[in-house]
């Protein structure tokens, strides 16, 4: 066997595969790191709005009490 048929299998059944084994992967990786990313922006964008009917909700309650003590302010006179 020559050194160029040895290296030359060598290519062809262990680097080969290895390097296309970890390009199958890096592009896996990348699709999951997209997902994440999208998924990370949804969750924020959830916590934004649930955020924000909170607030809504905690004033609201608040001009809720204002007119009961308004309206029990009257009936106290």
């Amino acid at each position: 066997m020559k050194p160029l048929d040895a290296l030359d299998m060598i290519l062809q059944y262990i680097v080969l595969p290895v390097a296309g084994f970890v390009w199958m992967m890096h592009n896996k990786l990348q699709a999951h790191h997209t997902d994440l990313e999208v998924l990370k922006a949804q969750a924020s964008a959830n916590k934004e709005a649930h955020d924000r009917e909170f607030k809504e909700m905690r004033d609201n309650f608040k001009r809720v009490f204002e007119k009961l003590d308004g309206i029990e302010e009257a009936l106290r006179k």
